[in-house]
Formats: structure tokens, C-alpha cells, sequence
């Protein structure tokens, strides 16, 4: 195995939550590209809580749930990206995690980069 050194990233942001206008796990998603990341998936979860200990879960009409974004990135793409995502968020939460990675390309192990 070619496993390598990375940081794991969960931002944690309500639905309705925005930046400049736009939901900001769209605007989060669309900036890690910008950056260059290697990539990001926003998830839509089930049902949580967070620091008001109110319960965000989904309804038929809608509601404000709570969004996951995941990053895998080297630790020094990691450290570059936080500070800007960082200021980006109003509220939320961020996770770094230590994670050992091995990215798979065409079938074969690769760098990341």
C-alpha cells in the first residue's frame, strides 16, 4: 500500500446558512476547487445538533438541515486552505482529523497532491 500523511476536514454548516448571497456549502465547495483541492463532497444529514441545541432534521417543506463538507487533502494544502474557509463561515464548526491516504488513479496508487 502507498499510504501518505493527510488531514480528513468536516465542515459542519446549516442549510440556510449563506455567504455573499449564495448557500455556503455551495460557495465552500465551489472555493475548494478554486483552490485547487484535491475534493470536496457535501452531505446533507439526517438529523443533528449543534451548539444551540436545537434539532435540525429534514421535513417535507423543507427546513434547515445540516451540512457536511468532506476534504482529503496533504497536510500543507490543508493548513493553506483552513484559514480561507475559516473566514468564510459565520457559524459551523470544522474537524481536522489526521488520516493516513492513498489515492487511486486509472488503477494505480498516486501522490496527492
Amino acid at each position: 500500500m502507498n499510504l501518505q500523511p493527510g488531514k480528513l476536514l468536516r465542515l459542519y454548516v446549516n442549510e440556510h446558512d449563506q455567504y455573499e448571497g449564495r448557500p455556503l456549502y455551495e460557495a465552500l465547495v465551489d472555493r475548494c476547487r478554486e483552490l485547487r483541492v484535491a475534493g470536496a463532497t457535501a452531505f446533507r444529514a439526517l438529523e443533528g445538533f449543534g451548539e444551540s441545541a436545537e434539532l435540525h432534521r429534514h421535513h417535507v417543506f423543507g427546513g434547515d438541515e445540516s451540512i457536511v463538507i468532506t476534504i482529503v487533502e496533504s497536510r500543507e494544502k490543508a493548513q493553506e486552505i483552513l484559514p480561507i474557509l475559516q473566514v468564510m463561515m459565520n457559524s459551523g464548526l470544522i474537524a481536522v482529523t489526521d488520516v493516513d491516504v492513498t489515492v487511486i488513479s486509472k488503477g494505480v496508487p498516486t501522490a496527492l497532491t
